[in-house]
């Protein structure tokens, strides 16, 4: 991707064809083997670091005109510090082995850089002018192509900006699981997917045996046409046609959850998120346990009373560590049949549900801070409370 995206931008090739050491990290901007000077009055090389805007993979005008440096302190000629230039101290991993230490602003004239050719060209400029100083040969134009590293293995189709310009790529990382899976699509299960689609997890497998119906369109996430709804896709058809637009991980999976087929689902896991009722889920939450996979299980219990729609939502969380919470979760053998299977008016129920879910997946591996380690929760519709516990 990165030698495709150099190719496809003007400014980027620029920067390659006049002799600039260009590579894309995530989806940061580097220019590497910029000379510096140290405060010891020595000649470095250093490298320059760029969020990148894209519109897919067609470069935009930076929105932002500061850059971050790997480096010791760049100084001028004398050894003093840049004071000018250099903005802030800084610890922001932009990829590993790679830890950007200062923040340099310079704002040009007009407010904004024009492109990322004159961006990276001004700084280059700021600081190995102070180098050539002490050699004159000290150019950051080492006509030199990076040599080719492995193949980001990216589950996007283009590059994650977000987690660059909010400099979390360290922590964006730590989503980076082989396989997840999503147990059923309905309205719950349908904004699960919609929010672990935006992660970097390898495969995201969907398993329901339904077929997506003008009921379901009032539930889940996008707006489907009529012609899409009268070809009464299977729901996980129907998705991955969606969301495989921006992840290349999502596989499908027609049919129900049964004995014959749980273990090709589930053992080889590394997260379950069950979205489902009936017998199904006590199956599921049976072999999970027995091949000892981390699990969020949801649910909703809603009635209609004097005219208003009330009731809880619930989240249990299972891991290895932490079985207790199972006797929390309802596992009859047929659906209980509640407001929640009549009412198609309740999406954003759906997608609170979810977005507790998927709070607490990222919570268990890292994301987010968990120093409480709920594995219980529960919100109240009437009251707007919102609970949690250990077990």
């Amino acid at each position: 991707m990165s030698a495709e995206l150099i190719a496809r931008n003007p400014d980027l090739k620029r920067l390659r064809d006049e002799g600039y050491l260009v590579a894309i990290r995530g989806s940061s901007l580097l220019v590497r083997e910029v000379p510096y000077v140290t405060e010891r009055r020595e000649v470095k090389r250093g490298i320059l670091v760029s969020p990148l805007d894209l519109a897919g993979d067609i470069t935009i005008r930076p929105q932002d005109h500061q850059v971050q440096f790997i480096g010791e302190r760049p100084c001028n000629k004398d050894g003093s510090p840049m004071a000018k230039v250099i903005g802030s101290e800084v610890n922001n991993e932009i990829a590993p082995g790679l830890v950007a230490r200062f923040s340099f602003s310079q704002k040009p004239a007009c407010g904004h850089y024009a492109d990322y050719y004159e961006k990276m060209t001004a700084y280059a400029a700021m600081i190995a002018t102070q180098a050539a100083c002490l050699e004159p040969d000290a150019d950051p134009r080492v006509n030199r192509v990076e040599e080719p590293e492995p193949e980001d293995q990216s589950p996007f189709n283009y590059l994650d900006t977000a987690s660059s310009r909010a400099e979390i790529n360290s922590a964006t990382a730590k989503l980076k699981l082989r396989k997840v899976v999503i147990i059923g699509l309905g309205g719950t299960g349908a904004y699960t997917l919609d929010l672990v689609a935006k992660t970097p997890s390898a495969e995201i497998h969907l398993v329901d045996g339904d077929v997506f119906n003008t009921h379901n369109a009032f539930r889940a996430p996008g707006a489907p046409s009529i012609e899409e709804l009268r070809q009464q896709p299977f729901k996980v058809h129907y998705f991955k046609a969606i969301y495989s637009k921006m992840h290349k991980g999502i596989v499908a999976h027609p049919e129900f959850l049964d004995e014959a087929n749980a273990e090709k689902h589930l053992r080889d896991a590394e997260f379950v998120f069950l979205c489902l009722e009936g017998k199904p889920k006590a199956l599921a939450i049976k072999k999970l346990t027995e091949y000892g996979v981390a699990f969020v299980d949801v649910g909703m219990g809603l009635l209609v009373k004097d005219s208003t729609v009330t009731g809880i939502l619930r989240v249990t969380t299972s891991t290895p560590e932490q079985r207790g919470a199972h006797r929390r979760i309802p596992c009859s053998e047929t659906d209980v049949e509640n407001e929640y299977d009549k009412n198609i008016q309740i999406p954003d129920l759906n997608a609170l549900n979810a977005a507790l879910a998927v709070v607490k997946w990222k919570k268990l591996f890292g994301f987010y801070a968990d120093n409480e380690g709920e594995h219980f929760s529960t919100y109240t519709v009437d009251g707007n409370l919102l609970t949690s516990d250990e077990t």
